[in-house]
């Protein structure tokens, strides 16, 4: 258990209460004609850019865990080093170095998994995000495990592929279903047989999160286990025949099953094993618990539940142990803001919509779910839409807004965080109209909450977990839009490379206590966890990185 907060010596803290305000997917980028951000109507946004201290935070690559500085970051991660105040490699990482070291094949799971299938002469499935994305999963993962199950024996190999179009291109499919088609072919012959043998677009099977629609999840077990479905010769011909008749984007694709001879290729039957490949754990709880789930699962009718051998990539939640088998060790992520501020006596709130909720609380306290204390912290849950984001851009946060101005208000809380999901799960969609509502709907916020600070006597940080809307559409060398062959600009539907606003709002006099440190690029988001104690009267712990103030 972690040691309480130190007071500092020459600051007591803000009076009032302490507001983390994250605006999810808001980035910093040139004034280009797909800035949403930029484009929108946000007075209030633009006010406290101008008039309020404001550096600028690193949220991708290395600065949040990830290999390299060529990887976007995402909500997860984001998440974790704001909670935590320290960066731990993450997941891509993890399993990369796993892979590269053998480690993963010399696991006790992985060496379970593959004695089970060629005991019974079963097949391996691999099931998960199809892309390089490197958010989600990376088809690297995929290949590796794919060619070492044929050196060890392995005879048959299944494919269920989620394709993409958000953390990569929105339409790039078949930029990874043909070179490995190709790759397959390479690998298949001498007893070996791999095939793909089902997919659909991730926003509509399989790939939910936060319970927020089983049925995507439903569909995917009839899909990936039971083989029903639309039938296709090709995962190519599946995506190319769904853009012809429905015009959607590749996450949105409707699902396919690959058949020969009018009959499946790759149903998951007894006695096969099953890997789902994700290594991000958002997105992977639920159907991993559609495998691990007993006869308690009721979540949906399962109709046939084959008896498998099931393993996740990692652990994706380790305090509900989901899924029972896992790969790679997830990173142990210790000494959170959460846990001390509780430890310190510190009342907290936490507060999104479904969309967000577990990054505020699960991703937040380091992949840990429940509460550091019952008695001070409380989180707070607004159901969000079951509707596509473009249709109602807005969300729920006027909701949210509606509830922390009322916990705000009631004087129960020191520290308070909030996610506001809009310009991250809107500018997923593509749509630079929507995504421009998005913001502006935010901004209207932002204007609610504010006052209710200052009249409180309180102090916000305002900050983002990553970049996306501030990109809505492909960009060349030189940050120009590409225009696509029917002359429109190319939508771009994954999280951007850029820094994002980190804004201290502070009309107290505390304000004269302190300085915001000069903005030279070195901050990142795990800066944040230690600016919050400090504006509390606290002292950081020496593991958490800098503080974004200096006390005078």
């Amino acid at each position: 258990m972690s040691k309480s907060l130190k007071k500092l010596q020459h600051f007591s803290g803000v009076k009032g209460p302490v507001v983390t305000i994250v605006m999810d997917g808001v980035g910093l980028a040139p004034d280009t004609a797909g800035n949403a951000v930029s484009l929108a109507y946000t007075p209030c946004l633009d006010m406290l850019m101008k008039q309020y201290p404001t550096v600028s935070l690193k949220a991708h690559g290395t600065a949040v865990g990830l290999p390299s500085d060529d990887d976007m970051g995402n909500s997860e991660v984001g998440h974790n080093a704001l909670g935590a105040g320290q960066v731990f490699a993450q997941g891509a990482k993890l399993v990369s170095n796993s892979i590269e070291s053998g480690k993963m094949f010399a696991s006790a799971t992985w060496q379970e998994l593959v004695a089970n299938v060629k005991a019974t002469g079963g097949t391996l499935h691999f099931l998960g995000l199809f892309s390089d994305g490197n958010v989600h999963s990376h088809i690297d993962h995929l290949k590796a495990m794919v060619k070492e199950a044929k050196v060890e024996g392995v005879k048959t190999v299944r494919i269920h592929t989620l394709i993409d179009g958000r953390d990569v291109g929105e339409t790039s499919a078949l930029d990874y279903i043909e070179p490995f088609e190709a790759f397959l072919a390479d690998l298949n012959g001498e007893g070996f047989d791999a095939a793909i043998a089902s997919g659909g677009g991730r926003m509509t099977i399989t790939m939910d999160r936060y319970e927020a629609n089983w049925e995507m999840v439903e569909l995917g077990w009839k899909t990936h286990v039971l083989g029903e479905g639309r039938q296709f010769a090709s995962a190519a011909e599946a995506v190319t025949t769904y853009r012809a008749e429905t015009k959607v984007i590749d996450q949105d694709l409707p699902p396919f099953v690959i058949a020969k001879d009018g009959k499946p290729v790759g149903t998951v039957e007894d006695g096969d094993s099953v890997i789902f490949y994700n290594f991000r754990g958002d997105r992977s709880i639920e159907i991993s618990k559609a495998f691990d789930g007993g006869a308690e699962f009721d979540k949906f009718d399962r109709v046939r539940v084959p008896k498998v051998v099931y393993a996740g990539m990692l652990e994706y939640d380790g305090d509900l142990h989901i899924p029972k088998k896992y790969l790679v060790s997830p990173p142990e992520i210790t000494n959170t803001m959460s846990e001390y501020l509780a430890n310190t006596g510190i009342s907290q709130l936490a507060i999104s919509e479904t969309q967000k909720y577990g990054h505020v609380t699960y991703f937040w306290n380091g992949n840990k779910s429940g509460k550091f204390s019952e008695e001070l912290e409380t989180y707070i849950e607004v159901p969000s839409d079951v509707v596509p984001f473009e249709q109602r851009p807005w969300m729920k946060c006027a909701e949210i807004t509606d509830k922390l101005i009322e916990c705000l208000e009631s004087g129960k809380y020191r520290y308070l965080r909030v996610n506001f999901p809009n310009g991250d799960m809107v500018g997923h969609t593509g749509s630079l109209a929507a995504t421009r509502c998005s913001m502006e709907a935010l901004d209207l916020q932002l204007a609610r909450l504010l006052p209710v600070i200052d009249r409180l006597g309180g102090v916000a940080l305002i900050t983002a977990d990553h970049g996306n809307a501030d990109e809505m559409y492909e960009t060349d060398k030189k940050g120009e839009p590409k225009v696509g062959k029917d002359g429109a600009y190319k939508a771009k539907t994954s999280h951007t490379l850029n820094r994002v606003p980190c804004i201290i709002y502070d009309n107290t006099d505390a304000k004269n206590a302190y300085t915001v440190k000069a903005d030279e690029g070195a901050f990142g988001l795990s800066s944040v966890a230690a600016t919050m104690v400090n504006l509390m009267g606290f002292e950081a712990p020496d593991m958490w990185d800098d503080s974004i103030i200096e006390v005078k």
